[in-house]
């Protein structure tokens, strides 16, 4: 494929923010999919969050070959929101994309996003992507609407972290409420208070890591945290919340008894 960037654009830094706890068993494969990268001028940014394997031993000597990767360890743990703004705080790009330590980009990832933001003239995209098990075989497909806007995205969170991209030149630099889960999702909201919508791009860029022994405990995690969020940090009134809660757990429940290819739809 050949890049609709122009000379100037393709100099544009990305700033990679990635939180690393205990990841030793994974952190291999989200480096070389960063190193695969066909767009190359990015940066890593790396925060270790007290991790007690050998992440920080692996981590440390990718950046010791590679100066775009840098790594920056917390003095004590404070999860993954703190992790990420640490790295937002740090970022020197005028575009911040997230990959999470067991997640994948495809080696088109970063090139189609910008090719498609410079195209839209849009400022916060994301994209389709693959869902794994830790072997890496894939195990279906999310497939994300063509464009989503805050009270669309308040029902169904259908932005993966992992495909998410935003230009701080016309959006600023955004950072995520300081809440232990789903941080991400309140990122996006505080986004699309900035901008009409986010571009949803209709192809695979990247592949989540689907842990099977803490799958049950996420789910009940991320619905807790999704209320907390509806009404402590977006402030949403309580019928309000309970609408937006209402469809967000129907469609959870629908997409954990959907095998296979995943779409966006409405309630």
């Amino acid at each position: 494929m050949i890049s609709a960037l122009s000379e100037k654009e393709k100099g544009t830094l990305v700033s990679v923010i990635t939180p690393t706890y205990n990841s030793s068993q994974f952190i291999v494969d989200a480096l070389e999919s960063v190193l695969a990268q066909r767009f190359q001028d990015w940066e890593m940014l790396i925060v270790d969050d007290c991790s007690t394997d050998s992440t920080v031993e692996i981590v440390s000597r990718y950046a010791a070959q590679d100066d775009r990767i840098k790594v920056t360890l917390l003095s004590e743990n404070s999860g993954a929101a703190v992790a990420r703004n640490t790295a937002i705080k740090a970022a020197k790009g005028r575009y911040i994309a997230f990959l999470d330590s067991d997640d994948i980009w495809l080696p088109h990832k970063l090139e189609t996003q910008l090719d498609f933001m410079t195209e839209h003239n849009s400022s916060f995209c994301f994209s389709n992507y693959d869902r794994i098990d830790e072997k890496g075989v894939i195990l279906g497909h999310w497939v994300v609407p063509k464009q989503v806007t805050y009270k669309q995205l308040l029902k169904n969170p259908v932005i993966g972290c992992l495909t998410a991209i935003y230009d701080t030149q016309k959006l600023g630099k955004v950072e995520m409420p300081l809440i232990r889960k789903r941080q991400d999702f309140g990122l996006w909201l505080r986004l699309l208070k900035k901008t009409q919508h986010a571009y949803g791009i209709q192809e695979s860029l990247a592949r989540y890591r689907v842990h099977r022994n803490s799958m049950s405990a996420k789910k009940f995690s991320a619905v807790s945290y999704t209320w907390l969020l509806y009404r402590k940090v977006e402030k949403l009134s309580m019928p309000v919340s309970v609408y937006c809660f209402s469809h967000y757990v129907v469609r959870a429940l629908l997409k954990a008894k959907l095998p296979g290819v995943v779409k966006f739809f409405k309630v």
